[in-house]
C-alpha cells in the first residue's frame, strides 16, 4: 500500500475554461508554474517540463474531463527522487462551475513519504486556489507569495 492525496474546489467558469487553463502552457504559467514555465501543451502520451526542470509525462487526457501524469513528487528518505501518479477531474456543474479534484498517490509509507503527501496535500491547495483566482478574476496570487520565487527560484519546501 501507498500514501496518497485529494483535493477539490469549485472554480466558477465552465469546464471547457478551467482545463484549458490547466493544459495550455501560457495560461498555466500565469498562476501556477510561474518561474520557469511549462514547456508545451499537455498532450497524452508526451512529456513536458514544468518550473524548469520538472518532467511531467501525460499518461492520459481526455479533454475537458480528466488528466493523469507520473512526475517525481516523491523523495525517498535517501534524498532520491520517485514517481507519484497525479490524476486530475473536471466535473460541469449544474451552477455552470467546475468542480476540480486533484489526486496525487504512489508515495512510500515512510517519514519521507509522509512529508510528501503533507507537502503536496499543501501545494495542490495553493495551485486549486490560484486557479481559481487566476480563471475567475486574472488574479495570480503566487506573485509575491513565496520568498523563493521572489528571487526566481521556483518555491519549494525550506528544508527539502
Amino acid at each position: 500500500m501507498s500514501l496518497g492525496i485529494r483535493v477539490s474546489g469549485r472554480i466558477g467558469r465552465p469546464v471547457a475554461d478551467v482545463f484549458d487553463a490547466v493544459v495550455n502552457p501560457k495560461k498555466l504559467s500565469s498562476y501556477f508554474t510561474t518561474i520557469g514555465g511549462a514547456s508545451a501543451p499537455l498532450v497524452q502520451g508526451t512529456t513536458v517540463t514544468w518550473w524548469k526542470d520538472a518532467p511531467v509525462a501525460v499518461v492520459e487526457l481526455v479533454p475537458e474531463s480528466r488528466i493523469v501524469f507520473r512526475w517525481d513528487g516523491g523523495t525517498a528518505e535517501d534524498k532520491t527522487r520517485y514517481k507519484t501518479l497525479v490524476e486530475m477531474n473536471f466535473k460541469p456543474l449544474e451552477d455552470g462551475g467546475t468542480l476540480v479534484t486533484i489526486a496525487e498517490n504512489g508515495w512510500r509509507e515512510d517519514e519521507a513519504g509522509r512529508r510528501g503527501t503533507y507537502l503536496n496535500c499543501e501545494g495542490w491547495t495553493q495551485m486549486l486556489c490560484s486557479m481559481k483566482a487566476f480563471v475567475e478574476y486574472g488574479i495570480n496570487l503566487r506573485e509575491g507569495m513565496y520568498l523563493s520565487e521572489m528571487k526566481g527560484e521556483p518555491a519549494s519546501a525550506p528544508d527539502v
